[in-house]
């Protein structure tokens, strides 16, 4: 009953969040560089992107929307234009700057964002940025250009974020096709007018459609492909079926948070809704506690494939690690890992705090850092398993962090209440000994041959141990009588997976007793509740 009470306060927590919200943001190439604006819509199921279509009406040709203008060269101001672009950046030469009464503002017919095509009948598409300046400059008092209109408007015409300004310092003549040419001479900076847009009369423009990203399994990504190296106010959503949104920038770091913050909200909604699915064809005894994206960090490997994606599941007995997620009952038995939740150890490493410093963190019991926490990824949690192996994962956002604690622990307090007990081969001075951990009883050590008890202490006798890190563990009991340590040794031939059981055990029965105390014992929903 505890875990669909669990689930059934996140699925309403989600929906009482769930987002639907308009707003604009760039589309960035990372090769390229370059960028234009899109609009999205975010739905409870998908994330629509839509590009700016423009329709021509009066005064342009409709085949090929370029249109031909003549100016005269004004004896202050020049042609009265700036320009930005060039094929040495792969970038057309465009209209950066129209200035107020001069000379391309008065025809009326010149835009911001315009790239220039001719110039005096010479082809410039394929000119560098300092051959179209020479061009203009010395074309005479009356100067024809044939230009077109870009639908998709260069990033460099707003300077993305993180990109100088231009330099002030046009004393040397020399010019940047990234920022502004002037072609207006003595012109009069004071009166700029920046018109980012076409004249009524001459187009309107409509956001269509372009592509539709369902959430369902969607993954979030503020990363660059398999490395450690986050992305600026930036993000990818990823669909199941590998279609992707393409890179999407915000000019604030707060409205990529809300966008991140939104759109993750509305995939872990329809994930919980997935799991009620799953759990209709599942047993009691093998619910879906809890599942979702996350990155795992590749041991061993150069550090430009340092993570990858994969899906983890929380299901019955046994914690799953996935490739790609499980979608039909068969699924399940195609995982790459399963391990008993038992014998796991979740542990939280980082959480990235308001005052930017690192908080690493342990919890529970005082394991030594097996990992180099030198990654500048924030929000990672390991789970060890047996035979001392680890995996190391980490989550785009803090409050993904808290649900996956707090899933790990409900899981496997369920899971060592539904089995009561577990029972280990091992020996001592050649004897071979069985060696039992019951949730009502404690600890059991009897003869695996005669089943005679050589001992029997409860949980809360045990005062210590130690072990070798391989196979040796000492566990120190107070005697109730006497009030003496006893010490026992044994050997396993597992021994992490016997003390992970051990610690399962014991965080589950002061949970049932003492449930206040584990949740305070929560170091990330205490960083998710104080932001």
């Amino acid at each position: 009953m505890g875990y669909e009470i669990f689930i059934l306060l996140n699925f309403c927590f989600c929906a009482l969040l769930l987002q639907t919200k308009t707003g604009i943001a760039l589309s960035y190439d990372e090769v390229s560089e370059n960028a234009y604006d899109i609009r999205l819509k975010l739905t409870k199921e998908v994330l629509t992107i839509q590009k700016q279509d423009v329709i021509c009406v009066s005064g342009s040709d409709h085949s090929a929307n370029h249109r031909t203008v003549t100016l005269r060269r004004q004896p202050v101001g020049g042609l009265g234009l700036s320009i930005k672009g060039g094929a040495e950046h792969k970038v057309p030469v465009v209209l950066s700057k129209i200035f107020k009464d001069q000379a391309a503002d008065q025809t009326g017919m010149l835009f911001i964002g315009d790239a220039i095509i001719q110039v005096n009948g010479i082809n410039v598409e394929s000119a560098t940025h300092e051959e179209v300046v020479h061009l203009l400059r010395n074309a005479g008092d009356e100067v024809t250009i044939t230009v077109q209109y870009l639908r998709e408007a260069p990033s460099f015409l707003k300077l993305p974020l993180g990109s100088p300004g231009p330099s002030s310092d046009h004393s040397s003549g020399a010019s940047s096709p990234l920022f502004d040419s002037g072609l207006h001479l003595n012109g009069n900076s004071t009166n700029t007018l920046c018109k980012f847009s076409f004249h009524s009369k001459l187009q309107n423009k409509r956001w269509l459609d372009t592509l539709s990203v369902p959430l369902s399994m969607a993954r979030i990504s503020r990363y660059k492909a398999g490395t450690d190296k986050l992305r600026s106010n930036a993000f990818e959503v990823l669909a199941l079926d590998g279609v992707s949104t393409g890179i999407l920038q915000f000019y604030t770091a707060q409205e990529s948070a809300d966008w991140l913050r939104a759109i993750s909200t509305n995939i872990s909604d329809l994930t919980l809704q997935n799991m009620k699915m799953a759990n209709k064809c599942c047993s009691p005894s093998d619910q879906v506690i809890h599942m979702g994206w996350v990155n795992e960090r590749l041991e061993g490997t150069d550090s430009s494939q340092l993570y990858k994606f994969k899906f983890l599941a929380l299901k019955g007995s046994s914690f799953y690690i996935f490739s790609t997620p499980p979608v039909s009952t068969l699924d399940w038995v195609r995982a790459e890992k399963i391990y008993n939740l038992c014998e796991a150890l979740f542990k939280i490493h980082k959480l990235w705090l308001a005052d930017d410093c690192w908080l690493q963190a342990n919890l529970y019991l005082g394991i030594h850092q097996d990992f180099d926490l030198e990654d500048q990824r924030p929000y990672c949690f390991s789970v060890m398993v047996g035979h001392g192996k680890s995996h190391y994962f980490n989550v785009e956002l803090g409050s993904e962090l808290a649900v996956w604690e707090k899933s790990f622990q409900r899981a496997i307090f369920l899971e060592v209440q539904r089995t009561g007990s577990k029972t280990y081969m091992c020996s001592w001075q050649g004897d071979t000994l069985c060696f039992t951990v019951d949730f009502a009883l404690g600890f059991t050590c009897f003869d695996s041959k005669t089943k005679n008890v050589l001992w029997r202490f409860k949980f809360s006798q045990l005062k210590g141990s130690s072990d070798d890190g391989k196979t040796r563990v000492k566990l120190l009991f107070q005697n109730l009588d006497t009030k003496q340590i006893e010490t026992k040794e044994l050997e396993f031939q597992d021994l992490t997976a016997v003390l992970h059981c051990i610690h399962s055990f014991i965080a589950a029965k002061v949970a049932s007793v003492d449930p206040v105390f584990i949740d305070s014992q929560s170091i990330a929903r205490k960083y998710m509740y104080s932001n």
